[in-house]
Protein backbone atom coordinates (compact mmCIF):
# COMPACT_ATOMS: atom_id res chain seq x y z
CA UNK A 1 0.00 0.00 0.00
CA UNK A 2 1.34 3.72 -0.97
CA UNK A 3 1.30 5.76 1.96
CA UNK A 4 -0.71 8.94 1.73
CA UNK A 5 2.49 11.34 2.54
CA UNK A 6 4.43 9.60 -0.56
CA UNK A 7 1.79 9.63 -2.81
CA UNK A 8 0.98 13.33 -2.29
CA UNK A 9 5.25 13.89 -2.65
CA UNK A 10 4.65 12.03 -5.85
CA UNK A 11 2.39 14.21 -7.05
CA UNK A 12 3.97 17.48 -5.93
CA UNK A 13 6.80 15.87 -7.86
CA UNK A 14 4.98 15.77 -11.19
CA UNK A 15 3.12 18.42 -11.04
CA UNK A 16 6.88 20.59 -10.34
CA UNK A 17 8.09 18.64 -13.33
CA UNK A 18 4.91 18.82 -15.66
CA UNK A 19 5.25 22.92 -15.04
CA UNK A 20 9.05 23.34 -15.22
CA UNK A 21 8.39 21.06 -18.44
CA UNK A 22 5.29 23.57 -19.48
CA UNK A 23 7.75 26.40 -18.72
CA UNK A 24 10.35 25.52 -20.46
CA UNK A 25 8.40 24.31 -24.10
CA UNK A 26 6.84 27.78 -23.61
CA UNK A 27 10.29 29.50 -23.22
CA UNK A 28 11.75 27.44 -26.15
CA UNK A 29 8.40 28.47 -28.26
CA UNK A 30 8.46 32.56 -27.16
CA UNK A 31 12.56 32.14 -28.57
CA UNK A 32 11.95 30.73 -31.26
CA UNK A 33 8.30 32.94 -32.38
CA UNK A 34 10.20 35.91 -31.73
CA UNK A 35 13.77 35.08 -33.14
CA UNK A 36 14.20 37.15 -36.98
CA UNK A 37 12.86 35.18 -39.97
CA UNK A 38 16.30 35.45 -41.40
CA UNK A 39 19.08 36.93 -39.19
CA UNK A 40 21.12 37.17 -42.58
CA UNK A 41 18.35 38.94 -44.27
CA UNK A 42 19.71 42.57 -45.61
CA UNK A 43 17.18 43.24 -48.12
CA UNK A 44 14.01 46.06 -46.52
CA UNK A 45 10.90 45.63 -47.36
CA UNK A 46 8.40 48.84 -47.32
CA UNK A 47 5.44 47.77 -45.01
CA UNK A 48 2.23 50.27 -45.06
CA UNK A 49 0.43 50.60 -42.01
CA UNK A 50 -3.28 52.06 -43.02
CA UNK A 51 -4.82 54.58 -40.98
CA UNK A 52 -6.79 52.81 -38.13
CA UNK A 53 -6.02 48.92 -38.92
CA UNK A 54 -6.40 46.73 -36.08
CA UNK A 55 -3.24 45.14 -34.09
CA UNK A 56 -4.30 41.16 -35.25
CA UNK A 57 -4.66 42.37 -38.93
CA UNK A 58 -0.87 44.21 -38.45
CA UNK A 59 0.20 41.09 -37.44
CA UNK A 60 -1.23 38.58 -39.91
CA UNK A 61 0.45 40.72 -42.50
CA UNK A 62 3.71 40.81 -41.24
CA UNK A 63 3.72 37.38 -41.03
CA UNK A 64 2.58 36.70 -44.89
CA UNK A 65 5.31 39.46 -45.66
CA UNK A 66 7.53 36.63 -44.03
CA UNK A 67 8.48 39.70 -41.59
CA UNK A 68 8.03 37.72 -38.57
CA UNK A 69 7.58 33.72 -37.08
CA UNK A 70 4.07 34.07 -35.42
CA UNK A 71 1.36 36.64 -35.23
CA UNK A 72 0.85 35.89 -31.78
CA UNK A 73 4.05 36.35 -30.38
CA UNK A 74 3.38 39.70 -32.16
CA UNK A 75 0.62 40.21 -30.19
CA UNK A 76 1.89 39.55 -27.30
CA UNK A 77 4.72 41.27 -27.80
CA UNK A 78 2.75 44.61 -28.16
CA UNK A 79 0.25 43.95 -25.57
CA UNK A 80 3.43 43.50 -23.02
CA UNK A 81 5.47 46.12 -23.62
CA UNK A 82 1.95 48.63 -24.03
CA UNK A 83 2.42 49.58 -27.76
CA UNK A 84 -0.78 48.88 -28.78
CA UNK A 85 -1.91 52.53 -29.20
CA UNK A 86 1.69 53.88 -30.02
CA UNK A 87 2.07 52.12 -33.43
CA UNK A 88 1.36 54.58 -36.20
CA UNK A 89 0.08 54.03 -39.59
CA UNK A 90 2.80 54.66 -42.15
CA UNK A 91 5.52 53.19 -44.23
CA UNK A 92 8.26 51.50 -42.52
CA UNK A 93 11.45 49.90 -43.94
CA UNK A 94 11.81 46.67 -42.07
CA UNK A 95 14.15 43.53 -43.06
CA UNK A 96 13.37 39.66 -41.91
CA UNK A 97 16.71 40.01 -39.79
CA UNK A 98 14.88 41.89 -36.91
CA UNK A 99 13.60 40.19 -34.37
CA UNK A 100 9.66 40.70 -33.06
CA UNK A 101 10.40 43.19 -30.25
CA UNK A 102 12.55 45.42 -32.71
CA UNK A 103 9.71 45.25 -35.63
CA UNK A 104 7.09 46.05 -33.15
CA UNK A 105 8.94 49.01 -31.41
CA UNK A 106 10.10 50.26 -34.91
CA UNK A 107 6.46 50.53 -35.44
CA UNK A 108 5.92 53.18 -33.15
CA UNK A 109 8.58 55.62 -34.87
CA UNK A 110 9.72 56.72 -37.62
CA UNK A 111 7.77 56.57 -40.31
CA UNK A 112 9.26 56.64 -43.89
CA UNK A 113 6.23 58.81 -45.20
CA UNK A 114 3.50 61.20 -43.59
CA UNK A 115 -0.51 60.56 -43.75
CA UNK A 116 -2.10 63.64 -44.92
CA UNK A 117 -6.54 63.81 -45.73
CA UNK A 118 -6.77 66.70 -48.72
CA UNK A 119 -10.11 66.93 -48.86
CA UNK A 120 -12.54 67.37 -51.51
CA UNK A 121 -13.70 71.37 -52.30
CA UNK A 122 -10.56 72.68 -50.81
CA UNK A 123 -8.42 75.51 -52.67
CA UNK A 124 -4.57 74.76 -52.75
CA UNK A 125 -4.49 77.37 -49.98
CA UNK A 126 -6.30 75.25 -47.78
CA UNK A 127 -4.35 72.16 -48.65
CA UNK A 128 -1.41 74.45 -48.38
CA UNK A 129 -2.25 74.90 -44.80
CA UNK A 130 -2.85 71.71 -44.15
CA UNK A 131 0.26 70.01 -45.34
CA UNK A 132 2.40 72.58 -43.48
CA UNK A 133 -0.02 71.56 -40.17
CA UNK A 134 0.81 68.04 -40.99
CA UNK A 135 4.74 68.59 -41.24
CA UNK A 136 5.42 70.64 -38.48
CA UNK A 137 3.43 67.98 -36.02
CA UNK A 138 6.70 65.61 -36.89
CA UNK A 139 8.64 68.62 -36.55
CA UNK A 140 9.53 68.42 -40.10
CA UNK A 141 9.95 71.50 -42.97
CA UNK A 142 7.64 72.30 -45.39
CA UNK A 143 8.04 75.24 -47.38
CA UNK A 144 4.28 76.24 -48.28
CA UNK A 145 5.42 79.06 -50.73
CA UNK A 146 6.83 76.60 -52.67
CA UNK A 147 3.99 74.53 -52.86
CA UNK A 148 1.71 77.17 -53.60
CA UNK A 149 4.48 78.39 -56.27
CA UNK A 150 4.43 75.01 -57.89
CA UNK A 151 0.99 74.77 -58.06
CA UNK A 152 -0.20 78.15 -59.57
CA UNK A 153 -2.48 77.53 -62.67
CA UNK A 154 -3.01 74.09 -61.11
CA UNK A 155 -6.76 74.79 -59.04
CA UNK A 156 -9.12 72.02 -59.92
CA UNK A 157 -6.60 69.38 -60.71
CA UNK A 158 -5.13 68.81 -57.25
CA UNK A 159 -6.88 65.29 -56.51
CA UNK A 160 -8.29 65.33 -53.24
CA UNK A 161 -7.34 62.15 -51.48
CA UNK A 162 -5.40 60.34 -48.35
CA UNK A 163 -1.60 60.64 -49.49
CA UNK A 164 1.36 59.04 -47.77
CA UNK A 165 3.58 61.81 -48.64
CA UNK A 166 7.48 61.32 -47.85
CA UNK A 167 8.90 63.20 -45.14
CA UNK A 168 11.55 64.79 -47.57
CA UNK A 169 8.69 65.62 -50.14
CA UNK A 170 9.34 69.41 -51.41
CA UNK A 171 6.03 71.42 -52.30
CA UNK A 172 6.92 70.79 -56.24
CA UNK A 173 6.92 66.92 -55.86
CA UNK A 174 3.55 67.01 -53.38
CA UNK A 175 2.02 68.87 -56.39
CA UNK A 176 3.40 66.70 -59.17
CA UNK A 177 1.94 63.82 -56.72
CA UNK A 178 -1.70 65.10 -56.65
CA UNK A 179 -1.70 66.09 -60.50
CA UNK A 180 -0.16 62.70 -61.73
CA UNK A 181 -3.15 60.97 -59.19
CA UNK A 182 -5.91 63.11 -61.09
CA UNK A 183 -4.71 62.29 -64.30
CA UNK A 184 -4.30 58.53 -63.23
CA UNK A 185 -7.93 58.91 -61.91
CA UNK A 186 -10.12 61.06 -63.72
CA UNK A 187 -11.42 60.42 -67.56
CA UNK A 188 -12.50 63.24 -69.16
CA UNK A 189 -13.58 61.79 -72.28
CA UNK A 190 -16.54 60.39 -71.52
CA UNK A 191 -18.31 63.44 -71.72
CA UNK A 192 -21.90 64.10 -72.15
CA UNK A 193 -21.81 67.61 -70.86
CA UNK A 194 -21.05 69.35 -74.31
CA UNK A 195 -18.29 71.17 -72.55
CA UNK A 196 -14.48 71.76 -73.18
CA UNK A 197 -12.38 69.32 -70.23
CA UNK A 198 -11.24 72.71 -68.60
CA UNK A 199 -14.87 73.67 -68.48
CA UNK A 200 -15.87 70.32 -66.97
CA UNK A 201 -13.23 71.13 -64.41
CA UNK A 202 -14.52 74.26 -63.65
CA UNK A 203 -18.37 73.50 -63.11
CA UNK A 204 -17.14 70.11 -60.90
CA UNK A 205 -15.37 72.96 -58.55
CA UNK A 206 -18.18 75.27 -58.51
CA UNK A 207 -21.12 71.58 -57.97
CA UNK A 208 -18.03 70.86 -55.29
CA UNK A 209 -18.53 73.75 -52.95
CA UNK A 210 -22.59 74.23 -54.24
CA UNK A 211 -24.02 70.83 -53.66
CA UNK A 212 -23.10 68.78 -50.90
CA UNK A 213 -24.93 65.10 -51.81
CA UNK A 214 -23.97 62.70 -54.63
CA UNK A 215 -27.75 62.69 -55.65
CA UNK A 216 -28.22 66.29 -55.94
CA UNK A 217 -25.03 66.89 -58.00
CA UNK A 218 -26.14 65.62 -61.47
CA UNK A 219 -29.56 67.76 -61.48
CA UNK A 220 -27.67 71.55 -60.58
CA UNK A 221 -25.25 70.63 -63.23
CA UNK A 222 -27.83 69.99 -65.40
CA UNK A 223 -29.68 73.66 -64.29
CA UNK A 224 -26.36 75.08 -64.08
CA UNK A 225 -25.51 74.09 -68.07
CA UNK A 226 -28.95 75.21 -69.33
CA UNK A 227 -28.59 78.62 -67.60
CA UNK A 228 -25.20 78.66 -69.90
CA UNK A 229 -27.04 77.94 -72.92
CA UNK A 230 -30.00 80.45 -72.72
CA UNK A 231 -27.49 83.29 -71.44
CA UNK A 232 -28.20 83.24 -68.13
CA UNK A 233 -25.82 84.52 -64.98
CA UNK A 234 -25.21 81.31 -63.39
CA UNK A 235 -25.55 83.13 -60.18
CA UNK A 236 -23.38 80.56 -57.70
CA UNK A 237 -22.55 81.83 -54.29
CA UNK A 238 -19.48 79.73 -54.20
CA UNK A 239 -17.93 82.14 -56.85
CA UNK A 240 -18.40 85.14 -54.53
CA UNK A 241 -17.35 83.12 -51.88
CA UNK A 242 -14.39 82.40 -53.93
CA UNK A 243 -13.80 86.28 -54.27
CA UNK A 244 -14.34 86.81 -50.52
CA UNK A 245 -11.97 84.38 -49.38
CA UNK A 246 -9.03 85.13 -52.35
CA UNK A 247 -9.50 89.46 -50.91
CA UNK A 248 -8.87 88.11 -46.91
CA UNK A 249 -6.97 85.20 -46.60
CA UNK A 250 -3.18 85.61 -46.61
CA UNK A 251 -1.86 82.53 -48.76
CA UNK A 252 -2.20 79.30 -46.43
CA UNK A 253 -3.31 80.69 -43.53
CA UNK A 254 -4.78 77.59 -41.45
CA UNK A 255 -7.28 80.15 -39.38
CA UNK A 256 -8.69 82.03 -41.86
CA UNK A 257 -12.47 81.17 -43.30
CA UNK A 258 -11.53 80.68 -46.94
CA UNK A 259 -15.07 79.94 -47.72
CA UNK A 260 -17.58 82.66 -46.61
CA UNK A 261 -20.67 81.38 -45.83
CA UNK A 262 -23.08 84.87 -45.33
CA UNK A 263 -22.53 86.77 -48.39
CA UNK A 264 -23.71 90.39 -48.33
CA UNK A 265 -24.99 92.37 -50.92
CA UNK A 266 -21.85 93.83 -51.67
CA UNK A 267 -20.56 91.03 -51.85
CA UNK A 268 -22.51 90.19 -54.64
CA UNK A 269 -21.82 93.22 -56.56
CA UNK A 270 -18.38 93.53 -56.37
CA UNK A 271 -16.21 93.58 -59.68
CA UNK A 272 -14.04 89.93 -59.97
CA UNK A 273 -13.87 87.53 -63.27
CA UNK A 274 -15.17 85.06 -60.90
CA UNK A 275 -18.67 86.85 -59.84
CA UNK A 276 -21.29 84.49 -61.24
CA UNK A 277 -23.88 87.72 -60.75
CA UNK A 278 -22.31 90.15 -62.75
CA UNK A 279 -20.55 87.87 -65.54
CA UNK A 280 -22.57 85.75 -67.54
CA UNK A 281 -20.69 82.33 -67.91
CA UNK A 282 -18.20 79.86 -66.33
CA UNK A 283 -15.76 81.65 -64.16
CA UNK A 284 -12.37 81.53 -65.79
CA UNK A 285 -10.85 78.98 -63.59
CA UNK A 286 -11.57 76.32 -61.30
CA UNK A 287 -12.36 77.66 -57.38
CA UNK A 288 -11.60 74.76 -55.94
CA UNK A 289 -10.15 71.26 -56.14
CA UNK A 290 -13.03 68.54 -57.01
CA UNK A 291 -13.55 65.01 -55.90
CA UNK A 292 -14.95 62.22 -58.49
CA UNK A 293 -18.55 62.23 -57.61
CA UNK A 294 -18.74 66.06 -58.64
CA UNK A 295 -16.87 65.70 -61.88
CA UNK A 296 -18.70 62.38 -62.80
CA UNK A 297 -21.88 65.09 -62.43
CA UNK A 298 -20.45 67.48 -65.06
CA UNK A 299 -19.43 65.07 -67.27
CA UNK A 300 -23.13 63.47 -67.06
CA UNK A 301 -25.56 66.08 -66.33
CA UNK A 302 -29.24 65.65 -65.59
CA UNK A 303 -31.82 67.41 -67.52
CA UNK A 304 -35.43 68.83 -65.47
CA UNK A 305 -37.40 71.48 -65.73
CA UNK A 306 -35.88 73.56 -63.06
CA UNK A 307 -33.74 76.81 -63.81
CA UNK A 308 -33.46 77.46 -60.06
CA UNK A 309 -31.65 75.80 -56.52
CA UNK A 310 -31.25 77.09 -52.89
CA UNK A 311 -29.72 75.21 -50.38
CA UNK A 312 -31.31 75.76 -46.96
CA UNK A 313 -29.11 76.06 -43.90
CA UNK A 314 -29.16 71.98 -43.44
CA UNK A 315 -27.44 71.63 -46.95
CA UNK A 316 -30.57 70.38 -49.02
CA UNK A 317 -31.34 71.71 -52.04
CA UNK A 318 -34.63 72.59 -53.34
CA UNK A 319 -35.63 73.40 -56.72
CA UNK A 320 -37.57 75.98 -58.28
CA UNK A 321 -39.39 76.29 -62.47
CA UNK A 322 -40.09 79.83 -61.85
CA UNK A 323 -38.62 82.86 -60.06
CA UNK A 324 -41.52 83.18 -58.60
CA UNK A 325 -41.82 79.51 -56.91
CA UNK A 326 -37.69 80.26 -56.50
CA UNK A 327 -38.56 83.37 -53.88
CA UNK A 328 -41.21 81.51 -52.07
CA UNK A 329 -38.56 78.50 -51.79
CA UNK A 330 -35.73 81.40 -50.11
CA UNK A 331 -38.31 82.96 -48.08
CA UNK A 332 -39.41 79.45 -46.68
CA UNK A 333 -36.37 78.07 -46.19
CA UNK A 334 -33.69 80.73 -45.37
CA UNK A 335 -35.74 83.36 -44.39
CA UNK A 336 -35.16 85.85 -46.56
Amino acid sequence: MIRPQRLSSKITLLVTTGAIAVGTLGFLWWRVATSPVDPQGETSTVFVIPEGQAIDVIGRRLKEAGLIRSKVAFKLVVLKKGLARKIQAGDFRLRSSMDTPTIAAELTHGTLDIWVTLLEGWRREQMAAELAQEFTARELDFDASEFLSASQGQEGYLFPDTYLIPRTASGSAIVKLLRDTFDQKVDLTLNESGLTPSQVVILASILEREVRTDRDRPLVAGILLKRLEAGWPLQADATIQYVVGTQRCEPADPNCSWWEPNLTKDHIAQTSPYNTYVNVGLPPAPIANPGISSIEAALNPQSSPYWFYISDLQGNIHYAESIEEHNQNIAQYLGK
